[in-house]
């Protein structure tokens, strides 16, 4: 699908009109402009078809100037032009005529035109009808300028689905650093990969144990962007979670409504990198570190097991309970090999815990952070900026005695109750820094769809991979990015 610029509308191609509910006398004269009546698109109609000899199209009036609604009415627009089997559309946004942050609103439109459509269709066999081209209406300006970042990060949205979306036996944790080059290539930013000797000579007994049972070797990889004038002191290092799948190990997991979607275990990782590379291609002027820790956890015939012991790089002895709880494991190193870059921020984003999604459902991702006000003020922020929300957690003491071992320093496991904040705290006992923890297992894969809206839609997330975290840390970054140090 293409999706580009316009600064002229074409009379011969469907017309998606997204109306300000406060813009009438915009309405009248635009639609006018074009030699259409604003009889023929009525403003107290929510959705109308219209049809004017050669001129054809759409109009939603939407209910209201808030962004999030902007999104959703590109969403709706788009499919609704995908249901009438509409190929090529040019969408064009009325704007009212007071707007508190216009080019953030442009951003969201071209974000939506890219992101709205999307399907993982590498493998399918039959082709999907769908919209084609869409040609996006930009005024002159600020808000050109504004589009046209919102279609960078919606191809990094998109791109990061599909780095999800692939099966376990392509998205190998061999694959996924190779991904993560071949973006250092294109967007001129620095990518380390360690192999399993250089991960043996640091040590990272976690992500060593976790790789036991699989007969491909783990990688650690570093993705840095480091512009010439940074405004950032210190690093921001964004850690991500690269299990490229998880069977739970010889703690197995279920097939039905868990291991069957567990390749999606490594979308922190997706999303970190992908962040770092949607930062050098915008060229944002912060000092990124992405850090991505990967494997498989199988049940091979060196697996590790319930009971074992095992030393995490900074020389911490773990008591394994479970060998479903490896992705804590895995990061703990990463987390261990942050302290090397004396952060001004760590951010790890995970999908850690069952228990987060039984929380907060598909609608909100988890937070934790010892970081203080900005840093929890700003990403709760920029989570309902983004509609990518978030809801705080407690790290109160208590929880940190539950992963007391009586044989090690802690356990990886402490049962079921307060299972989220239990791994958090897990991850907490390896931090020397601001710190922030997203667990995403709510919000990255939805393998089922969402409910169907009748009329408006209140979302607009796909079924499987949905990116989500990757314009959250955006706009935290470009936001709070020159605050932190």
């Amino acid at each position: 699908m293409k999706v580009y610029l316009v600064r002229e509308i074409r009379p011969d191609w469907p017309t998606l009109w997204l109306t300000s509910p406060t813009a009438t006398e915009q309405h009248k004269a635009i639609l006018q402009n074009h030699g259409l009546s604003p009889e023929l698109l009525p403003m107290e109609r929510r959705l109308t078809f219209y049809r004017d000899g050669v001129r054809e199209g759409l109009q939603v009036v939407l209910p209201d100037d808030e962004v999030e609604t902007l999104r959703r009415g590109v969403y709706y627009a788009l499919r609704k032009a995908e249901e009438v089997g509409w190929k090529k559309v040019q969408l064009r946004w009325i704007e009212p005529p007071q707007l508190p942050d216009r080019a953030y609103a442009y951003q969201s439109i071209g974000e939506l035109a890219v992101m709205s459509l999307y399907r993982f269709t590498k493998y399918v066999v039959e082709p999907i009808p769908t919209v084609e081209e869409i040609a996006v209406f930009a005024p002159e300006g600020v808000a050109e300028q504004a589009l046209e970042k919102g279609l960078v990060i919606g191809r990094v949205v998109n791109r990061t689905r599909d780095w999800v979306n692939e099966p376990p036996n392509v998205m190998t944790a061999v694959a996924l650093p190779e991904h993560i080059q071949a973006l250092g290539k294109t967007y001129n930013f620095r990518v380390e990969v360690w192999d399993k000797a250089r991960i043996q000579a640091e040590k990272m007994g976690g992500l060593l144990a976790v790789n036991q049972g699989s007969t491909l070797p783990p990688t650690f990889t570093i993705a840095e962007y480091q512009p010439a004038h940074a405004r950032n002191k210190k690093p921001i290092v964004l850690v991500g979670k690269g299990l490229v799948f998880d069977t739970g190990g010889l703690s197995l997991k279920p097939t039905p409504d868990s291991m069957d979607y567990m390749k999606a275990d490594m979308a922190g990782g997706a999303v970190v990198a992908n962040v770092v590379a949607a930062a050098a291609e915008l060229g944002l002027p912060y000092h990124l570190i992405a850090l991505v820790p990967a494997t498989d956890n199988r049940p091979g015939e060196n697996a590790y097991t319930p009971s074992d012991i095992i030393y995490i790089s900074d020389g911490t002895p773990v008591e394994i309970r479970n060998t479903d709880a490896e992705g804590r494991l895995i990061l703990a190193d990463a987390l261990v090999h942050a302290r090397r870059y004396n952060p001004a921020l760590v951010v790890d984003v995970a999908t850690l815990t069952g228990a987060a999604a039984l929380a907060v459902g598909p609608y909100a991702s988890a937070l934790f952070t010892n970081a203080g006000p900005l840093v929890r003020d700003g990403l709760l922020e920029s989570g309902f900026r983004t509609y990518e929300r978030l809801v705080e957690f407690p790290l109160w003491p208590e929880y940190g005695h539950l992963i007391k071992s009586d044989i090690a320093a802690i356990k990886n496991s402490a049962g079921r109750e307060g299972g989220a904040i239990t791994a958090a705290k897990f991850l907490e006992y390896f931090v020397r820094y601001p710190w922030a923890h997203l667990d995403i297992a709510g919000t990255a894969y939805y393998n089922k769809p969402l409910p169907q809206d009748q009329g408006f839609p209140k979302h607009y997330q796909v079924k499987y991979a949905t990116g989500v975290g990757v314009r959250l840390l955006l706009d935290f970054i470009e936001r709070y990015g020159d605050r932190l140090s």
